[in-house]
Parts: structure tokens; C-alpha cells; sequence
């Protein structure tokens, strides 16, 4: 059965992002019309208007050529000619006589309109109106002319014409948007589900992982995209995810095997010692057998934890203002006793004073883990040195060399891995933990350790710490 959850259509996001892109495009083609309609409307009256106004000035110029009735003959010719229907005129005094009229059979209902006439009276020459009859589809453009002393000329043509126009234009522009709409919507969905290709695939290889695939990794192509920076990101937490699920699959072995060795060995010593026939001093020493190999459990168990802890960053660091050079002299006369006993030279080589921001126990620890290693792996009438020097105003370097048995070529880039022990240490004591804490306390100042080795050469550990507070990496 498939895991795949059920996501209904208008939920994803390929769908809301196509509804948006389809519902912004049509937004501006109607708001694009509507300008356009506007001012096609506009452009069409001030076409009329403009006709009334050259009919005005023709009537104008017969009557004061001809006089009214040379005025008269010319309009009802000119308006038989345009078409009956299609014009009409009236002519009338101030007071509203009417002196002559177009055939009027067809627009009776029009009459002659007071605020116009008021507005001529006002001192005007010409005013426009649009009047609508109920009866019929068109609108009238009718203009109030002044055409001489006492003469008043009421001109009206039809918009039958530019209705129709209008109407046609509609129609097309209804068809041409739900054609453009539909094919804004497939342009959506597709640039919708190319634009998302890339998150699908991050999607498909979560679910893998999901199904214990965890080295699957996302496609990535060059080109830069928010998508593929995001696969990139995805692509680094499951490297990191990773390391830490095969970093703790190790550890768990390694513990395991450290304790099962620490049990068998009690579980050996009470075994003998209740076998035989043993006396008090017997029972005491295996007391101490047993809480000598506790201990080291105990040990084991607290490096463990403190490197968990550092490492991710949950270790809380108490920084304060130290003073590196001291810490390091102190390890020193601390080791110095040891590597006399071994006929080791431990030379120090440190500054008066080296102040950086940092925790003091961890930064001690350290130190003292180094130098433990550096005495421990160092042959009788071998040579450990530690210096300190100040690489620019904002780092400090610790070096830490020796010439001891080195480390092999396989086994260096393992040697800061919890539980490792390369095959020169495994006769010594410890539990391969020094390293790895050495090396999570230097990343929680901001700093790296880096080791330089040569089997049956020696090895050089060299930190470098920021001076100043700094969070890891």
C-alpha cells in the first residue's frame, strides 16, 4: 500500500499558484479594457460631436447667406440625405417658437430641453446632451446651437452605428478573454509545475529517506535558482544527518564492546574469586578490580556525554577572559613529574602572557589531553615541546609535538573519531576519547586542530583558537 499521502487538487500549490497567475493576468486585461472602452467611448462621442458642430457652422454660414429660409430648404435636404431617421433638426426663437423642423414622425418623444435653453440664455453657444428613449436600444447625441440673432438650432443624430460598434466589440473582447484566460491558465500550470520540479524531487527524496535510503541525494543542476539552493541546503543537512546517524551507530558499537568487556572482566574476577577457596583479601581486591573497571565505564561514559553536549552546542561555555600562556605552563609543571619518570624532555616554550576569551576548565582539559598524549606515546629519552605563538591580532596557535611512535597514514583521518584507537595504542590505557573531546572543545570556541604525523616520527597537534568570543562552526 502506498505511503503517499492524498492531497486534494485545489490544495496544492501548483493550483493556487496557477489561479493566481490566471486571476492577476485577467485583473489587468480587464482593467487594460475597461481604459481602452473608456476612451474608444470617449474617442466616438467627441467623432459625433464634432459632426454636430460642422452641421451647426453649415447652417450658421446658409443663414447668414440665404436667411432663414434658405436656412430652412438646406436643412431638410441634408437631413432627407443623411436619412430620416438617422438626423433630425429643429429650428426655434429664444422663447421656444419653432420655425421649422426635420419630419419628426420618428422622434416625437424628443423635445426641446429647458436646462439647455437655460444654459444658451446663461450666455453658452453650444451645449451637448445624450438623452436615452425608453423605447429604443440607441442613445441621441443632440447639440443646442446659437446660429444668429433670435435663431436656435436643436441638431440630433443617432448612435445607432456606434452602439453597434460597441456591442461587437464587447462580444469579441468576451471570446478573445475566455480564449486568453484558458490559455493563461495552461501557461500557469505549466511554469507552476516547472518552477516546482524541483521541490517534487526534494519531496520524492525525503519520502526515500523516509524509507531507510538515507545516502539518496536531490538532483542538483547549475543554474542558480531558489530551488536549487534549496537542493543544495536539503542535499548538506542529509550529508550532516548522516555522519551523526553513522557517527552513532559507531559510537553505539563502540560502547557496546567497552562494556562488555568491562563486564566480562568483573563478571571474570567475582566468577574466580567465589570459585575458590579464598580468604577476605581476596574479596577486597576484586571490590577494587570491580570499582577500578566502574570507574573507567564511568569515565568512558562522561566523555561520551560531554562530547555530545559540546559538539551541539548545548554544553554550556562560561567564557572569561584567560590568560592562554599560564593555563598551558601549568599543564606543563603538571606533566613534568611523568615525563621525568619516563626520561622524556618536556621543553615549554610560551609567551609572558597570551589573553583570549574562553572556558576555562574546557580550554585546561584541552591542553592536558594533548600533553597526556603527546607523554604517553613518547619513547623513554624522546622529546616533547609546546609552544605558543600569536598568528595576527585574532588567533592564537598552541603546538604540541613530540617524537613519539607518530601515526600511520590510514589512521590519521580517524584519529578525532570517538572510540578510535590506532594499533600502535591499543596496548595503552584509555578509551580513544582524548582526541575527539580535544577537538569539540576547540570547534565550541570557533577554533580547529590539525595534526601533522609521520609514523615512528612523531606527531604535531597545532589549535588555533580565536582571542575573542567566537561561535562554532
Amino acid at each position: 500500500m502506498s505511503s503517499k499521502p492524498r492531497i486534494k487538487f485545489h490544495h496544492t500549490l501548483a493550483f493556487r499558484l496557477t489561479l493566481w497567475y490566471a486571476g492577476i493576468f485577467s485583473l489587468t486585461s480587464c482593467v487594460a479594457f475597461l481604459m481602452f472602452y473608456l476612451l474608444f467611448i470617449s474617442e466616438i462621442r467627441d467623432r459625433v460631436d464634432r459632426d454636430l458642430l460642422a452641421q451647426a457652422e453649415r447652417f450658421s454660414t446658409v443663414l447668414a447667406a440665404q436667411g432663414l429660409e434658405g436656412l430652412r430648404n438646406s436643412a431638410i435636404i441634408e437631413a432627407q440625405a443623411a436619412g430620416e431617421r438617422k438626423v433630425f433638426f429643429r429650428l426655434f426663437s429664444r422663447s421656444g417658437n419653432i420655425f421649422s423642423s426635420s419630419n419628426m414622425s420618428y422622434w416625437r418623444d424628443i423635445e426641446i430641453g429647458s436646462a439647455a435653453m437655460r444654459r444658451l440664455a446663461e450666455g453658452e453657444n453650444k451645449v451637448f446632451d445624450t438623452i436615452v428613449i425608453p423605447e429604443r436600444r440607441h442613445k441621441i447625441r443632440i447639440l443646442y446651437a446659437l446660429l444668429g440673432p433670435g435663431v436656435v438650432s436643436q441638431l440630433g443624430q443617432s448612435m445607432e452605428n456606434s452602439t453597434r460598434f460597441i456591442e461587437t466589440f464587447k462580444d469579441i473582447f468576451i471570446i478573445t478573454m475566455g480564449f486568453l484566460l484558458a490559455l493563461a491558465a495552461v501557461i500557469g500550470w505549466f511554469m507552476a509545475k516547472k518552477a516546482l520540479f524541483g521541490l517534487e524531487e526534494v519531496t520524492y527524496t525525503a519520502r526515500r529517506i523516509s524509507r531507510d535510503a538515507l545516502g539518496e541525494r536531490v538532483p542538483t543542476k547549475d543554474r542558480g535558482t531558489e530551488i536549487n539552493r534549496l537542493a543544495i541546503t536539503f542535499n548538506q543537512m542529509l550529508d550532516r544527518i548522516e555522519k551523526l546517524v553513522k557517527g552513532i551507530k559507531e559510537m553505539s558499537d563502540n560502547i557496546a564492546h567497552d562494556l562488555k568487556s568491562s563486564i566480562t572482566t568483573i563478571r571474570g574476577i567475582a566468577e574466580v574469586t567465589l570459585t575458590t577457596d579464598t580468604h577476605l583479601d581476596d574479596y577486597r581486591s576484586m571490590a577494587a578490580s570491580t570499582i577500578e573497571e566502574c570507574d573507567r565505564l564511568l569515565d568512558i561514559i562522561n566523555s561520551m556525554l560531554l562530547i555530545s553536549r559540546t559538539e551541539a552546542g548545548v554544553e554550556g561555555m562560561h567564557y572569561e577572559k584567560l590568560d592562554i600562556a599560564e593555563v598551558t605552563r601549568k599543564a606543563c609543571d603538571l606533566f613534568q613529574p611523568l615525563a621525568d619518570e619516563k626520561g622524556i624532555s618536556l621543553t615549554c616554550r610560551l609567551p609572558n602572557s597570551c589573553a583570549i576569551q574562553g572556558d576555562m576548565s574546557m580550554v585546561q582539559r584541552m591542553i592536558t589531553n594533548l600533553v597526556d598524549n603527546a607523554i604517553k606515546f613518547t619513547p623513554f629519552g624522546g622529546i616533547v615541546d609546546i609552544s605558543i605563538q600569536e598568528d595576527g591580532e585574532n588567533f592564537v596557535s598552541i603546538s604540541v609535538k613530540d617524537t613519539g611512535v607518530g601515526i600511520s597514514e590510514k589512521d590519521l583521518p580517524f584519529i578525532f573519531e570517538r572510540f578510535y584507537r590506532g594499533d600502535p595504542s591499543r596496548s595503552l590505557a584509555g578509551a580513544g576519547m582524548g582526541l575527539s573531546l580535544a577537538r569539540a572543545i576547540a570547534q565550541a570556541h570557533g577554533g580547529e586542530i590539525q595534526v601533522v604525523s609521520a609514523l615512528g616520527k612523531g606527531s604535531t597537534f597545532i589549535i588555533t583558537m580565536p582571542k575573542s568570543k567566537q561561535s562554532s562552526s
